[in-house]
């Protein structure tokens, strides 16, 4: 359960408090899941160049993998290392029989990634049918937050007071934990050098004994994996059916524009405006919702062509 103080002005601009700030919450804990999506897209196609359009169906394949793993076993955990696991094997097998024999040809790998993620949606269709399928997250992740007041409190009129389930917050604060870990990966360690120095020169980082097809591996797989993973959190937070591969890979596509190509904080900032835009705009004006998402895009595009973190 969630308070907080609000001012008669604020209920006059905006509306019923429970409404704006479930949007808010709802926004910013989307932003979360387009987040963990769109790190590994920042990745894959942000830094490393590849133009991976089957990345919607990476993530749809481990929304599958993960629910039957949880529902065979009973164990929520277990759909994440299991899609993981899963969905980077995919990503091995794609840098190294598409990629690797593409390099530098954007629009090959645009065409023939579009084909694989038409593939593999037909064959998942063809496995799992057109049913909606939601992962059930364990007990203890259960029910909403609980926080107690008094009961002078609950009586006052600026107290906003509302339940919100636990386990949007908690996948949240597991994907700002994601994006640390990754933004210290690739600043902060050798690994990350290699990386960074291999996009920027990879004939002179190879020159210098780096085995950087191994490295980019290592990074396509990883990427990968977090799509698979955010599968997992997507079908916890929703559902996973058919569709849903387009559609994360538009917000994807979207937030590493807005945030700036091969940038973690700019794919967070991204992933937090796309979200906070599509709950209010499916609120406060749900004939335009879409629209609005798009907008965000297209004035960052006209102002900060390299996105609101990218290097210039």
């Amino acid at each position: 359960m969630i308070f907080a103080l609000w001012p008669d002005w604020l209920t006059d601009a905006i509306g019923r408090k429970k409404i704006f700030l479930n949007a808010l919450f709802n926004g910013v804990t989307l932003g979360g899941l387009y987040f963990l999506v769109a790190s590994g897209f920042t990745l894959i196609f942000g830094l490393m160049r590849n133009v991976n359009l089957a990345h919607g169906s990476l993530y749809l394949l481990g929304g599958y993998v993960g629910f039957l793993a949880a529902d065979w076993t009973g164990y929520w955990l277990l759909a994440f290392p299991a899609a993981f696991v899963v969905v980077a094997a995919l990503g091995v097998l794609l840098q190294i029989f598409v990629f690797r024999r593409m390099e530098g040809e954007d629009l090959r790998q645009t065409l023939v990634t579009i084909g694989i993620s038409i593939v593999l949606a037909d064959l998942m269709l063809w496995i799992w049918g057109g049913d909606y399928y939601n992962i059930s997250p364990p007990g203890w992740l259960s029910g909403p937050v609980e926080t107690f007041l008094s009961t002078a409190q609950k009586r006052s009129g600026d107290i906003v007071y509302m339940k919100y389930p636990v386990v949007r917050i908690v996948i949240f604060l597991a994907s700002v934990a994601v994006g640390v870990a990754m933004w210290l990966l690739l600043n902060r360690t050798r690994v990350g050098m290699l990386i960074r120095a291999g996009v920027d020169d990879r004939d002179m980082l190879s020159a210098t004994g780096a085995r950087i097809q191994l490295v980019f591996v290592g990074v396509f797989a990883f990427g990968a994996g977090l799509a698979g993973m955010a599968g997992v959190v997507g079908g916890t937070f929703q559902s996973v059916a058919p569709g849903e591969d387009i559609r994360f890979l538009l917000a994807s596509l979207v937030v590493v524009i807005v945030g700036g190509m091969g940038s973690i904080p700019g794919a967070a900032l991204g992933a937090l405006l796309i979200g906070l835009a599509e709950q209010f705009g499916s609120v406060y004006f749900p004939t335009y919702a879409v629209v609005l998402t798009f907008l965000i895009m297209v004035v960052v595009l006209a102002f900060r062509p390299q996105g609101l973190m990218g290097r210039a």
